[in-house]
């Protein structure tokens, strides 16, 4: 199974950032037909760590893992603020960046990513970057749109929200990812 860790805004921030995907033009692109791959509103989370496919009997020793890095969490502010794109041409993605309190959010990341090590777990070793994706245009729209879309995500900034839990998620590829949760403790 593939895995991932992260924490959700609440809805009424994902309400704020509706408002603000809608106006993108990677969303007309999508109402017009076009492929841009917009993030579905259920999939918006910021990654705390990365797993991959853990084999199914290794679960439960994932779920201890991230509740032992929860336990020594306590809860922090942060908010969407800002953003960007990664890669170019048909790698582009468009995200949205989080502000607030990173240096929190990082010890959050850390911590979790430590339990997953002591549990003999691997994970992807990249530095976090927190960050939420958009959406997946590749090349199927043009620069110039696409850098319209930068700067109203980087001009963005949500009401705050208080991470008071982790979610462990499994994720199932495909053009239109979903995921399931299973299981979520508080800070």
């Amino acid at each position: 199974m593939r895995l991932f860790v992260a924490v959700y805004p609440p809805a009424y921030v994902a309400d704020d950032f509706a408002a603000c995907v809608e106006r993108l033009r990677v969303t007309q692109a999508l109402r017009d037909g076009v492929n841009t791959r917009v993030a579905s509103r259920d999939n918006w989370h910021v990654t705390l760590a990365f797993l991959g496919d853990v084999p199914d009997d290794r679960g439960d020793a994932t779920a201890t893992a991230v509740e032992r890095a929860a336990a020594l969490a306590t809860p922090f502010e942060v908010r969407l603020a800002g953003g960007g794109r990664f890669g170019r041409g048909r790698f582009t993605i468009l995200w949205v960046g989080v502000g607030g309190d990173l240096p929190s959010l990082a010890g959050l990341s850390r911590g979790v990513r430590r339990e997953l090590k002591r549990a003999r777990l691997a994970y992807d070793p990249k530095p976090l970057r927190p960050h939420m994706t958009v959406a997946r245009p590749g090349d199927r729209i043009d620069r110039v749109a696409v850098d319209a879309d930068r700067a109203a995500l980087d001009a963005y900034e949500s009401p705050p929200w208080t991470v008071a839990e982790v979610v462990l998620m499994r994720s199932h590829q495909g053009p239109k990812p979903t995921y399931d949760r299973l299981g979520a403790w508080p800070l």
